[in-house]
């Protein structure tokens, strides 16, 4: 159990679907095992449109829709809230109505005071959730734990680290190192053939420093074949029985790979296990 985690946020966004949330569930084991403070934000995305588009019959409409979703969300806090009580984890509940930009900011502001921040997987790039993803890996200077749909209780036994020995990766490596060092076994895992690792650390060179930490660890390089580095790495962690996969998040401009560098990219588009990145 991470004993150093004691503040953990989870954020949802209530659209008006209803849809379900992995993160949570997964957020409040997390905090049940390491007796950490949790924080859920419960957000309902707020649609604004100026009456001078829609007339006075669709600004009613709007502001139904509107109040629609926020009792939506505050259902489903109250909800979280009794699930939290019920695993005797302390949870603070916000249930702000915002539109899109001011959700981004306030995930933002909450992110920056706590040590880690758990979102579910979305994997369409040019979905909402996706634009809270980017927002609190770049922005927020804090990891992110990225729960995929049924991961919903905290594991972190055995972790694979993705490890390119650039900054990111050394970031997403400090960032973990709690729960590093509580993990049984640790694999540093380097593919090797798709860029230019010449001058960077190999993870035999990190292997020494996260023993150091007490953590007992092993490395394995693989060569690039036919699959991209994303599926290597995904088989990887399957063929070590993971939990938990540790690596750096990178972006890209928008006309390449949206935002999101290739492999963070493709980890998020299919990925069966949590992923804790950072920046």
């Amino acid at each position: 159990m991470p004993l150093s985690i004691k503040s953990v946020l989870v954020g949802f966004t209530e659209d008006g679907r209803g849809n379900h949330s992995s993160a949570v569930a997964y957020a409040i084991s997390l905090s049940q095992a390491a007796d950490a403070h949790l924080t859920l934000e419960a957000a309902s995305m707020r649609y604004a449109v100026p009456g001078s588009l829609v007339g006075a019959f669709g600004a009613e409409l709007i502001a139904h829709e509107n109040r629609r979703i926020k009792e939506l969300a505050e259902a489903f806090a109250e909800q979280s809230k009794g699930r939290a009580d019920l695993a005797g984890v302390v949870c603070t509940v916000e249930t702000p109505s915002l539109v899109f930009a001011s959700l981004c900011d306030r995930l933002l502001a909450h992110a920056r005071v706590h040590d880690v921040t758990v979102l579910d997987m979305e994997t369409d790039p040019v979905q909402r959730d996706r634009g809270l993803i980017e927002a609190a890996l770049f922005d927020s200077g804090r990891p992110v734990l990225i729960v995929p749909p049924g991961s919903e209780r905290y594991a972190a036994r055995r972790i694979v680290i993705a490890w390119d020995g650039g900054a990111s990766a050394a970031r997403a490596v400090a960032d973990a190192l709690p729960f590093l060092q509580e993990a049984e076994e640790v694999e540093i895992v380097t593919v090797t053939g798709e860029k230019d690792l010449a001058g960077l650390l190999p993870g035999t060179d990190l292997a020494p420093h996260l023993a150091r930490h007490g953590i007992k660890v092993s490395v394995r390089n693989i060569a690039l074949g036919e699959a991209d580095v994303a599926t290597e790495i995904r088989q990887a962690a399957a063929g070590f029985a993971a939990d938990l996969i540790v690596c750096g998040a990178y972006k890209h401009s928008r006309l390449r790979e949206w935002l999101l560098g290739g492999v963070t990219q493709s980890l998020l588009h299919a990925c069966p296990l949590p992923i804790l990145m950072s920046h």
